[in-house]
């Protein structure tokens, strides 16, 4: 193994030493301490310690980096305490995540290191997000995201080599090639003869080097880091590396041919260049003697303070306190209550709007109030959007700030969250509801859980045009709401009226959490309504009464509100109280009870199917929180359990609506 220290002092040199030691005595530690049964679970960076350690220390302080299982080096490199660490991977309620997640499934703002899921390449689009925050503030700083070999598989790679291509960030992605994905070989896992091959096709350089040589990665990443700012271009290192024990430690590695393990004994990140520094008289033996020994001791401490650590008392307050981010008023904007018809006269001001229009003024207010605010989406520049919602906005805002995106949902979703470690609003648009599947794993895995996970938050707004009765078929109408709200962490609206549709939708770019802003395409241009010139915010989480009745109580949002309206008016005998629940997640259950208790018999109406829809939840909710008042069982009125057709006539007999009169009726007579 070569060195080359280039212009580097003795001081730093030594310091490098430090920082690749202690992680190595840090695992020697916690693999004992793993067998005491004093931890779970353990993924095993040893040989690896150079990509970790070199790039961490290539870095700012203040620069993003989003590692995976193996990254000690990067968490012991930012100066993470090691007692607090230990805590961490104790699952104890002081550690950083609160016991609520394991091993280096967390992250910290403070220290700029991103949490992972599971998922492994969704990290990448993050750092996309993050890299696009540098160049939008003008600051010459990059974001670096790992991932491994077998990462480079996943689609969430390729997408985000692909933005960062097409929108020339300074990012860097760092691929820790050890040559097996737990056990999959990389024979196995691609056919190119060096990933790097993979960075031409995005427009990227990219350079192969040696992982195990602590001076190759930190000046290949110094000098990458300067070339990504200097150039306002992404970059991929691939890092050949090895892994000296199991995926993790219950997997072993019998999988590995044994002569491998010799090999790459030989090419010890740690004992090499430890060596080197004896040739180079930067150490001598006494000297290393002294630094393993204060090391230990460092440990040992660390590790006194880290089992002091209080028995874990689960606070169910605290659990559901801790899933969103609290909101901060935005004392810009008025808050209007319309949830009654009698406060309704507070906002009969303005003049007549559209649904759509009511969407658009809402989001172009907030532009002007937010200049942090980023609108993503695909063809929503200068075309305008696939419905024109954003139809000269690039000639207002600017095209930093109205970005069109490749098609590549997951990466976008990615960015988005990217956008708001470093402080931004981001909000995008699913061009249809449909394609947020192939975003699905952002969403309900990132955005969804992240608060809750390590206490970051995630000021991300995904617009989700949905519905049908437009004769679009079986992949661009069907509603797909109830996916989100069976995810905690989430917020989920979804308004009726264009008064509604502008508050919502403001109210859901103020708020700092993940929200899903669902709007139903055929009441973009059916519905209006006067809506306020002012910017105005709907209240998250509050159902709307939009008449009393005394007969039947019909519970809906979206579309339906407006076939409950219809049928009232077209059946005057019957006497509705409509409820619109407006916020899916959370419910409103409070107005929820007050409208069963009205009539004490409730009709629950959607337009999504009926198994596994909404209705069935509010359905269980309300027997079991108001069973002494119901005259009859809750019913639901819903679409047919198919997928939603294309031919007029069967996209009518599949909607909920074509069944509204019957339920209403058996209600009725029940």
């Amino acid at each position: 193994m070569q060195f080359n220290r280039k212009n580097l002092t003795n001081d730093h040199l030594l310091d490098l030493y430090k920082d690749l030691l202690l992680p190595r005595m840090i695992e020697e530690k916690m693999l004992l301490l793993l067998r005491q049964g004093r931890i779970s679970k353990w993924f095993s960076g040893i040989g690896q310690e150079a990509i970790s350690v070199g790039a961490t220390n290539a870095l700012e302080q203040d620069e993003w980096i989003m590692p995976l299982h193996r990254n000690l080096g990067v968490f012991t490199t930012r100066n993470m305490p090691l007692h607090k660490l230990f805590k961490q991977w104790q699952g104890s309620k002081d550690g950083y995540s609160k016991g609520r997640e394991r091993s280096f499934h967390f992250g910290n703002a403070a220290h700029h290191i991103c949490g992972m899921i599971s998922h492994l390449g969704p990290q990448l689009a993050i750092a996309d997000g993050v890299a696009l925050a540098h160049k939008l503030k003008a600051e010459k700083k990059i974001s670096l995201a790992f991932t491994g070999e077998g990462g480079t598989s996943e689609g969430d790679f390729h997408e985000a080599l692909n933005i960062a291509g097409v929108w020339d960030l300074p990012v860097i992605f760092l691929i820790e090639n050890n040559g097996y994905a737990l056990s999959t070989p990389v024979s196995e896992q691609y056919k190119c003869f060096s990933l790097t091959e993979r960075a031409r096709g995005y427009g990227m350089e990219a350079v192969r080097i040696d992982g195990n040589n602590i001076l190759e990665v930190y000046n290949t990443i110094k000098g990458v880091r300067e070339y990504c700012i200097g150039h306002q271009k992404p970059y991929l290192i691939e890092c050949m590396t090895f892994r000296m024990r199991g995926h993790e430690e219950a997997s072993g590695t019998k999988y590995v041919p044994p002569h491998l393990f010799s090999l790459w004994e030989q090419k010890d990140p740690v004992k090499n260049y430890e060596s080197y520094l004896l040739v180079q008289e930067v150490l001598d033996e006494q000297a290393v003697m002294d630094i393993r020994d204060e090391l230990k001791d460092y440990i040992e401490t660390e590790l006194k303070a880290g089992y002091d650590t209080a028995p874990m008392i689960a606070d169910t307050s605290e659990e559901l306190g801790d899933l969103f981010a609290t909101p901060v008023m935005n004392t810009a904007v008025k808050i209007i209550d319309n949830s009654k018809p009698a406060t309704n006269a507070v906002v009969r001001y303005g003049p007549e709007k559209r649904f759509i229009e009511g969407i658009k003024e809402g989001l172009y207010q907030s532009m002007e109030q937010h200049p942090n605010l980023v609108l993503l989406g695909q063809d929503i520049a200068e075309y305008g959007g696939a419905f024109k919602i954003t139809e000269g906005f690039v000639e207002a805002f600017g095209k930093a700030r109205v970005r069109n995106t490749p098609i590549c949902e997951s990466a976008v979703v990615g960015a988005a969250l990217g956008l708001s470690l470093e402080g931004f609003k981001a909000m995008m648009e699913m061009q249809f509801a449909d394609f947020v599947t192939v975003g699905f794993n952002q969403i309900v895995n990132n955005l969804a859980k992240l608060h809750y996970r390590w206490g970051q938050n995630a000021d991300v707004v995904i617009r989700m045009p949905t519905g049908g009765g437009v004769g679009a078929g079986p992949l661009h109408i069907q509603s797909n709401e109830a996916w989100f709200v069976h995810t905690p962490g989430l917020k989920v609206v979804y308004p009726s009226t264009p008064v509604d549709a502008k508050g919502l939708l403001i109210a859901a770019i103020n708020d700092p959490n993940p929200v899903l802003y669902f709007e139903h395409k055929a009441l973009y241009r059916s519905i209006s309504g006067r809506v306020p010139q002012e910017y105005y915010a709907i209240e998250i989480g509050k159902a709307r009464l939009v008449q009393s009745g005394d007969d039947i109580t019909i519970i809906t949002y979206g579309a339906g509100v407006h076939w409950a309206m219809d049928f009232s008016k077209n059946h005057p005998g019957i006497s509705l109280y409509i409820l619109d629940l407006r916020t899916l997640l959370p419910l409103d259950y409070e107005a929820i009870k007050s409208a069963v208790l009205a009539t004490g018999k409730t009709l629950v109406l959607h337009e999504d199917t009926l198994t596994g829809g909404i209705g069935g939840e509010l359905a269980a909710w309300i027997s079991e929180n108001c069973f002494e008042h119901l005259d009859a069982p809750v019913m639901r009125c819903a679409s047919l359990d198919t997928p939603i057709p294309f031919n007029s006539d069967l996209e009518k007999n599949f909607m909920a609506y074509s069944r509204l009169e019957a339920m209403v009726d058996k209600l009725v007579n029940y």
